[in-house]
């Protein structure tokens, strides 16, 4: 579905994505990580179109994608959501989501985006009551928001930006199981950014590590978590504290 060759962004005499190749195939969900600073979310807006590659080339179901404008590439079907949702407080959450949905679909047909917003609001849980306002939602429901509006735009791939970000244990499973839920019924393929290593790995299909803009690592999740390198400049981070923290307190 999505074929990505030689993904280069440079900022001036910085490079944030060097030269990162990578294949997403229909139905897959992709794990995507790495430190802070390693280029996801440089990857995703290339993909999505807010940043225009320095090199490369993105190829969206066979056609070049790399360069287009954000409403082109999202009429083509590709979705995405955003770490920090930014929802409109004065819509409510039908509208929120409907406004993506007429985005999203191309069109002019308010009876398109009423339909897809009603069927995005249910799939992640959401009230489809108009008049619910966005008030009041905590975190895990406005990551749901963001979820719908995503979906509402009917998307074939769907890029996930950090979905557990500030969600306590038990909503890390539930937004992770909705995820897949989306995949297994919707038949909508996933590339995912996260930094909660343990819920991620036990949903993906595939892992892709980045570090310092380049991909160190790429396979099986197994493979992925057990690979040197990527122990080394992720996971060997985390390690290393909690080793550290249960040295110091059994001084």
């Amino acid at each position: 579905m999505l074929v990505v060759e030689g993904l280069v962004k440079r900022f001036g005499g910085f490079t944030a994505v060097s030269n990162v190749s990578f294949k997403v195939d229909q139905g897959e969900i992709l794990g995507l990580i790495g430190p802070n600073g390693s280029g996801k979310s440089t990857i995703f807006n290339m993909l999505s179109g807010t940043f225009p590659p320095s090199a490369g080339s993105i190829k969206f179901e066979g056609h070049e994608i790399a360069g287009l404008a954000p409403h082109r590439i999202i009429n083509r079907g590709i979705g995405r959501t955003f770490q920090i949702p930014r929802p409109f407080r004065r819509l409510t959450i039908f509208e929120n989501v409907e406004l993506a949905g007429f985005y999203g679909q191309g069109s002019h047909s308010r009876a398109k985006a009423d339909e897809a917003a009603e069927k995005a609001l249910a799939m992640v849980g959401l009230p489809t009551d108009r008049r619910a306002p966005v008030d009041g939602l905590g975190a895990a429901g406005l990551k749901k928001l963001e979820l719908a509006k995503a979906l509402a735009t009917s998307p074939k791939l769907l890029l996930a930006d950090e979905s557990l970000g500030g969600l306590d244990e038990a909503e890390m499973d539930q937004a992770a199981d909705m995820l897949r839920k989306i995949r297994d019924e919707l038949g909508i393929t996933i590339i995912w950014v996260e930094h909660i290593m343990g819920v991620l790995m036990r949903v993906v299909d595939r892992v892709m590590v980045l570090d310092h803009g380049e991909k160190i690592s790429e396979g099986l999740p197994s493979a992925v978590s057990s690979d040197p390198k990527v122990i080394e400049v992720y996971l060997g981070t985390d390690a290393d504290a909690t080793q550290a923290a249960a040295a110091e307190k059994r001084r």
